[in-house]
């Protein structure tokens, strides 16, 4: 609703004047204007381009030659003296004395034995704690992928309870039984390469793709003559992959090295050796310990951590390349007040053949003093170009061939990107090494741009 006041002009006449409505608040008016601007600059972010910034870092890399290498052990199998039904007591993967019962074969599958008073027949609270641990470890660490380790898992659990169920001097009394000749780590799958040695590895020992296993415990019943389980005799095995010539040298020096397992992470320490196999040179790492957790496996995912070169440490994603003109220090005058920045003279040559001079003042991307170049910014000059040597009327000409392509970073440390030289000492997948002597280079502390691909020189960088 709009309101009138009334006035009278000089000429006695009355005139209307329409006045703002009493509804229009102007904190309401005020907190719409801050509304508005809040929206807009919302708006002007989210369209900005954001780029992440590093800050550089002195330190080391640790190598990454990962491997799926094969675990040679010594392992002997048990074959079966009869036919007929089988039936497991030992867990695979437990630690058998001489003389302990594995299996037996040819005789009651329920393992019955002709005497019952030698039998347990109930089982301890530590049986149903461990039956309890080994449920619970299944369950957690179940992939539907590898629906076959249910029947693994079957067995183990058969095995935790039929080993419950007998006594140390069960062996006598089992029809059929069969004990751990010697001391050793029960394993029920056999593979073929048992028996395998260094000297006879070849680049097909490490197909996983083709590697096949069988499981022994799938078995209800067994041949005379067939493998009925194995024993893996000795604490001591090695761990073995083929060697690069880039590997060869890193480890050239090197007696003892640190190996990290990917299947649980666990990191060990062990001595290693080149051995030659029978076509080329394979790396050999011998563990005196830990082998009860991998005792059922062949091949193991490894790393080997190397502690290598130091330096400033970089991501590989900062990384960039960028052209420059190459010109050498004779032909450059120095700026006493800055180093980063010469002066040059430039002859350019005119379409009606008459020449230009002209001076021009370039900023230093990077100093060669052992081959005596300059680096400088390519687009101050063109191609037939002549740069004239300071007192005298020698030339050198800027060609395709004086162009140089070199690495580096975008600096941000001024809040633009300035490319900066790196030279590249050493470097895995995510990081490398960078040399910190180069004065034109990068500084412990300087930030750079993360992803180099997002970013052109001078681009004013916001975070």
């Amino acid at each position: 609703m709009a309101f009138f006041s009334f006035n009278q002009n000089r000429y006695g006449k009355t005139r209307r004047i329409r006045s703002l409505p009493s509804s229009v608040n102007v904190g309401t008016l005020i907190f719409g204007l801050i509304l508005v601007y809040i929206l807009i600059t919302l708006l002007l972010y989210l369209t900005q381009k954001h780029i992440a910034g590093y800050e550089v870092v002195e330190g080391t890399i640790s190598g990454n030659y990962r491997y799926n290498a094969i675990a040679l052990k010594e392992e002997e199998i048990i074959d079966s003296d009869v036919s007929g039904s089988i039936t497991y007591y030992a867990r695979e993967g437990s630690k058998a004395n001489a003389g302990m019962l594995i299996c037996a074969a040819g005789g009651a599958s329920d393992g019955a034995a002709s005497s019952g008073s030698a039998l347990v027949t109930t089982l301890s609270e530590a049986d149903f704690a461990q039956a309890k641990n080994e449920i619970t470890t299944f369950s957690v660490n179940f992939n539907e992928s590898m629906f076959s380790e249910v029947y693994s898992f079957k067995s183990d659990m058969q095995g935790v309870i039929l080993q419950s169920s007998v006594n140390e001097d069960a062996g006598d009394y089992v029809t059929g039984s069969y004990e751990a000749p010697v001391p050793g780590f029960v394993v029920y799958s056999i593979d073929g390469m048992e028996g395998l040695t260094a000297d006879a590895l070849t680049s097909d020992c490490f197909n996983v793709g083709s590697y096949q296993s069988e499981n022994l415990r799938l078995k209800t019943s067994v041949q005379a003559g067939e493998p009925i389980y194995k024993l893996i005799t000795n604490d001591i095995w090695s761990l073995c992959f083929p060697v690069s010539d880039s590997l060869k040298l890193d480890l050239e020096d090197i007696s003892n090295i640190r190996v990290r397992f990917l299947k649980d992470n666990e990191t060990f320490s062990a001595p290693i050796e080149m051995v030659e196999g029978k076509d080329g040179t394979y790396g050999k790492i011998t563990l005196k310990s830990s082998l009860v957790r991998y005792v059922s496996d062949r091949y193991l995912e490894i790393e080997l951590i190397l502690n290598r070169a130091k330096g400033l440490k970089i991501p590989v994603s900062s990384i960039t390349e960028k052209t420059f003109l190459e010109v050498p220090e004779e032909f450059v005058s120095v700026n006493e007040e800055s180093s980063n920045e010469v002066f040059l003279t430039r002859e350019t040559f005119l379409a009606d053949g008459s020449s230009s001079m002209s001076n021009v003042t370039a900023s230093v991307y990077s100093h060669d003093r052992e081959n005596g170049f300059y680096l400088i910014d390519p687009s101050l000059f063109e191609t037939g170009d002549y740069i004239i040597m300071p007192d005298s009327s020698r030339k050198y000409q800027v060609t395709p061939d004086t162009v140089k392509t070199i690495q580096g970073v975008y600096n941000i440390n001024k809040g633009y990107a300035v490319f900066r030289q790196v030279t590249i000492i050493d470097e895995n997948e995510e990081f490398c090494i960078v040399d910190p002597g180069n004065i034109y280079g990068l500084s412990a502390h300087d930030r750079i741009v993360l992803d180099a691909s997002k970013v052109n020189e001078d681009d004013i960088i916001k975070g």
